[in-house]
């Protein structure tokens, strides 16, 4: 696909995004709702989030809204492939709460003059909560599906979303790089088994949530996704196990209020990372940042560190590795998926 196309495509979908942010606001998007705060509401808070922490943001609005600094607040929510959102946000859809699967989607909205330039010197960097990439597979792991290298085994379909929408792509396949290539030191290595894995997938879906969906529907042999994606599939009652392969990479989630946000959004923020909510997102198989209900946890022998964990600061920093790998027209991966035939238009 020329670089032009790519361009008109990309200014499509903006300008669609923002017609549907201006048609019914934020709640009209991908996935989402209106949460009353009740009938003397004085605020109205717009959250915008990347797809999975529905069901943890679900029951925290109504703690907060129980809440002396949340007594009167009410919600607008979204949910959405984590790159779709931030382009959204940056097109125009209201959000005073911002929370997202990469840095680049935030970076975005920053070099937008949308978020402050600030917004990852907080005490916790920015962070929401943290998990790792996992091999999601079928109730008993009747493949056997243990090792990286088990996902090139013949005829073994793996699901992965399409990074140039979805963060948690990007997580994933950065995690297989790594690996490979032993935390950055081989990139050749990393690259040639991104090719092979690329290969084993069918197909690529917009987000993390749709390719949980279609996992849970009946395709494909593993999925990689975000551990907490596992747990959550889990308490739905889904018939899924899950494995943490020894080597694997830190997944950091983001959050962030807008530049233009209500005083509410600050408090909302506190909210968020404080040791009742972050007890919330625990349950829900999420890592939390709150040092003292991440310790609780760890002391119940929940989220035990991989003996091979890497960060993506050990890949050089997103603001590298974005375009070293995903950008359109330059990036490895990029290229990769461009020859396997799936789609980097944005």
């Amino acid at each position: 696909m020329s670089h032009v196309r790519k361009t008109v495509l990309a200014l499509l979908t903006l300008v669609a995004l923002a017609a549907m942010a201006g048609c019914g606001g934020a709640s009209d998007t991908a996935g989402g709702s209106d949460v009353s705060g009740g009938g003397d509401a004085k605020t109205t808070l717009s959250l915008v989030a990347y797809s999975t922490p529905e069901v943890v943001y679900d029951e925290i609005i109504p703690a907060f809204q129980q809440t002396a600094a949340g007594k009167g607040v009410g919600f607008k929510t979204s949910y959405g492939a984590s790159g779709d959102q931030s382009r959204a946000v940056e097109a125009g859809l209201r959000a005073d709460v911002v929370t997202f699967s990469t840095e680049p989607d935030m970076t975005r909205l920053v070099d937008a003059g949308i978020v402050d330039p600030s917004w990852n010197t907080t005490p916790n960097r920015g962070l929401v909560t943290t998990s790792v990439v996992a091999f999601v597979v079928r109730k008993g792991n009747p493949k056997h599906i243990k090792t990286w290298d088990d996902l090139l085994r013949p005829g073994i379909k793996v699901l992965t979303p399409n990074p140039f929408s979805s963060g948690a792509a990007k997580w994933n396949l950065l995690a297989a790089y790594g690996q490979a290539s032993h935390a950055g030191k081989d990139p050749q290595a990393g690259l040639d088994y991104v090719r092979k894995l690329i290969a084993h997938v069918p197909v690529q879906d917009k987000s993390g949530r749709e390719a949980l969906s279609d996992f849970t529907g009946g395709n494909g042999d593993v999925l990689l996704s975000y551990e907490y994606e596992a747990t959550t599939a889990q308490k739905k009652g889904e018939d899924v196990d899950y494995v943490v392969p020894d080597d694997t990479i830190k997944i950091d989630i983001d959050i962030a209020k807008t530049r233009a946000a209500p005083a509410a959004a600050q408090q909302f923020l506190d909210y968020v990372l404080s040791k009742p909510a972050q007890q919330r997102f625990a349950d829900w198989g999420y890592r939390p940042v709150n040092a003292a209900v991440l310790a609780a946890a760890k002391a119940r022998g929940l989220f035990p560190d991989p003996p091979g964990l890497f960060t993506i600061d050990q890949l050089g920093g997103w603001s590298k590795v974005n375009d070293q790998f995903f950008d359109v027209d330059r990036g490895s991966i990029a290229k990769l998926e461009e020859d396997a035939g799936v789609s980097t238009a944005k």
